[in-house]
């Protein structure tokens, strides 16, 4: 849970950057990449993590801007593009925000959870889901960003 302003807009920054980063090493032929049939796509996950980031500002008492359509693009920089302007719409809230709001408790489905939790709970989400999109790109054979420390690839330059 964050308690200070400060820590979430770090972590965020953080958080998001590498997701971006994630989501830019997708491409339009690897959106259909599956771990195996019947599961999620990179796409669907791509798109999920992104109209997610509506879903945690709206338990906060927030709206991103609309998206034009809640279809999955077949495009990935169409999905990278409105994850990013989430990210920076997040980013500019969160300028406003106060050690005492993160404090303030809102429902979430039922039980009041202090503001800072749910946004440890987006940051956590997005967390969970950047690690499955980057054993998809691996397995598409993309290039993956190195996220929390660098990648075997990397390494081995």
């Amino acid at each position: 849970m964050y308690r200070t302003a400060n820590d979430f807009k770090q972590d965020w920054t953080k958080s998001s950057t590498g997701t971006l980063d994630v989501l830019r090493a997708m491409t339009d032929d690897t959106l259909g990449q599956k771990i195996v049939p019947d599961h999620n796509s990179l796409g669907w996950i791509g798109w999920h993590v992104t109209t997610a980031l509506g879903y945690f500002t709206n338990l906060l008492g927030f709206r991103l801007s609309a998206l034009k359509s809640l279809t999955q693009p077949d495009q990935a920089g169409v999905i990278a593009d409105q994850y990013e302007r989430y990210a920076q719409e997040i980013s500019s809230a969160a300028d406003g925000f106060t050690d005492d709001y993160l404090l303030e408790e809102v429902d979430v489905h039922g039980k009041m959870t202090p503001r800072g939790a749910v946004l440890r709970m987006m940051i956590d989400h997005q967390t969970h889901h950047r690690g499955q999109m980057t054993v998809l790109l691996r397995q598409a054979g993309q290039h993956v960003p190195g996220v929390m420390g660098p990648t075997k690839e990397q390494i081995n330059r």
